[in-house]
């Protein structure tokens, strides 16, 4: 009987977008849910996800967005490539453009110690709340060790940038796992290299796997996907050796940044086969990415079946990147978010590198327009970065006529190669659940002062800059105190919600636990961050 539906259903993933709608609703009545989840793969893999107002089930997505307007303010030094700024640059164009106001705005509550502690050591926690620039010669020993310096340096309000990083990525998967949206977007997130005991490549806390720890309070498997220029190291070690988290990284290989993802590095015990690595050369185009990334990951939707995506958009793969080699459009670029989106699954889309900040503005800026469904104009709006982007003042901008490296026969063996690799998973990995832990206290405002479907005012567009605040009625504060009752609650599972994060997060990075040493973060005297402009440095990479 399977294999009869099977049949139609192909059939109808070749059928116009009208017949399909039909059919889809008749499906709905009569097939078995396992048939419809195959009717959809089909019709991802033949049309390349491109329904972008209307997936199968022909409804729009909900978007959370967040952002906190002092998130810009945050200064790595003079002459780091990596700038804050580019962040409220993208917010200014998602304002002017009039998609903030699709879209309900949070303003993340700051992770706190115990929250980044559910990945980080305590003594790494500790020292990222203590060092300031002042203070740093005197902690030399620690600097080494926790690798903090030069490519990740000192600089003031360091911990409470990471807080608010780290919070707008947690922030989203909680508001994924309560179905409050369908999309949560955090383009200040996304800083894959972070270790559990060490910074790296301009990155302190790793918020994707917070994120994912999250999600996987509500969801048996979550799927990793980084379309970031360098390869998704810190997340891939994290949960290298389990099966609930595959991680797919598409990636420059070779004499670059970090050195790793190797297509043979494909995991290890239960996580074999679940790490896939996609290493790819200088200039590769939208048409030889895609011809890559389509196939792969309808195959990794089809055998995995995650309950929930994370999708890192690092923009350091387009074209023109500062510290780039690939020539990808913004379209191609931007495909990846359309094609994820397609399967309908909840959807958690954050940052990453991108180091040419009027690219990765526009980038991000057309990326949030994919996710509400909207086609925004290539004619920019005026807005007070306008001049960023001249000549000639459009979202898009032409890839280059640079070598694509990246042969077809190459392209060939490495997906054969994956697509085997994806062919040893039989099927999804199955999980037997305990009692569920409460969720992270981020983001649960109270209900008599936050209106789920409020709006950003498109009258207060124009109070977006550098100098002035947004209008506080209008992007919410996720810093209600929980209510009695999760209060009640916490303290009755307390205990065991301390065990299970840490049985997770010893299942997920067993093989990853290199510190020795840990801190009581109560007996830590928190500093105070002041202003002091931090050591220019060379060879930076992210």
């Amino acid at each position: 009987m399977l294999v009869r539906f099977e049949s139609i259903i192909k059939q109808a993933a070749t059928s116009n977008s009208l017949v399909d709608q039909c059919l889809c609703k008749r499906l709905r009545k009569t097939v078995p849910k396992i048939s419809l989840g195959i009717w959809c793969q089909h019709r991802h893999m033949d049309t390349g996800g491109n329904s972008l107002p209307s997936a199968p089930d022909g409804v729009k997505r909900k978007v959370c967005y967040f952002y906190d307007p002092d998130v810009g303010n945050y200064y790595y030094g003079q002459g780091h490539p990596m700038k804050p700024h580019r962040i409220r640059m993208t917010h200014a164009l998602l304002a002017h453009y009039g998609l903030l106001q699709h879209m309900q705005v949070h303003k993340p509550f700051p992770a706190r110690d115990r929250d980044l502690c559910r990945f980080h050591a305590d003594d790494y926690v500790a020292f990222l709340r203590s060092i300031t620039p002042e203070t740093q010669q005197d902690h030399l020993r620690q600097l080494k060790r926790f690798n903090v310096g030069e490519d990740c340096p000192v600089f003031d309000g360091l911990y409470s940038f990471c807080q608010t990083y780290a919070g707008g990525s947690v922030g989203g998967a909680v508001k994924l796992n309560h179905d409050q949206c369908d999309i949560a977007v955090n383009w200040a997130g996304g800083l894959h290299h972070a270790k559990k005991c060490e910074a790296s490549g301009f990155c302190y806390v790793n918020d994707i796997v917070l994120a994912i720890l999250e999600l996987l309070k509500q969801h048996e498997r979550v799927l990793y996907v980084d379309i970031d220029i360098h390869h998704g190291d810190g997340v891939e070690e994290a949960f290298y050796t389990t099966d609930r988290v595959m991680t797919v990284s598409f990636h420059k290989f070779g004499d670059y940044f970090p050195g790793t993802g190797d297509v043979r590095d494909i995991g290890y015990g239960k996580g074999k086969y679940y790490s896939l690595n996609v290493p790819l050369d200088d200039g590769i185009d939208d048409e030889s990415y895609h011809f890559l990334f389509k196939p792969i990951i309808g195959k990794v939707m089809e055998v995995f079946r995650p309950g929930a995506v994370v999708l890192q958009c690092g923009a350091d793969s387009l074209s023109g990147d500062r510290l780039g080699c690939f020539n990808l459009s913004i379209r191609g670029h931007a495909e990846c978010v359309k094609y994820m989106r397609s399967f309908n699954v909840p959807l958690l889309l954050l940052g990453g590198g991108g180091y040419t900040i009027r690219n990765v503005a526009r980038c991000w800026c057309y990326e949030t327009g994919v996710a509400l469904g909207i086609e925004v104009d290539d004619k920019m709006p005026q807005h007070e970065y306008y001049e960023y982007f001249g000549p000639d003042y459009t979202l898009h901008v032409a890839p280059s006529n640079m070598e694509n490296k990246n042969s077809h026969h190459l392209l060939e063996e490495i997906r054969s190669k994956l697509l085997e690799n994806l062919s040893k998973l039989q099927h999804a990995p199955s999980v037997q659940f305990q009692e569920r832990p409460p969720d992270s206290d981020l983001g649960e405002a109270d209900e008599d002062h936050d209106n789920g479907d409020e709006r950003w005012d498109p009258a207060s567009d124009m109070d977006i800059d550098v100098e002035r605040e947004l209008v506080p009625s209008k992007v919410k504060r996720e810093i209600a105190e929980p209510q009695l009752k999760d209060l009640e609650e916490q303290r009755r599972t307390g205990e065991l919600s301390r065990g299970t994060d840490a049985a997770v997060a010893e299942t997920c990075m067993k093989a990853q636990d290199i510190c020795s040493q840990q801190v009581n973060e109560d007996n830590v005297k928190i500093e105070q961050n002041t202003v002091n402009e931090s050591a220019k440095h060379t060879d930076l990479k992210c």
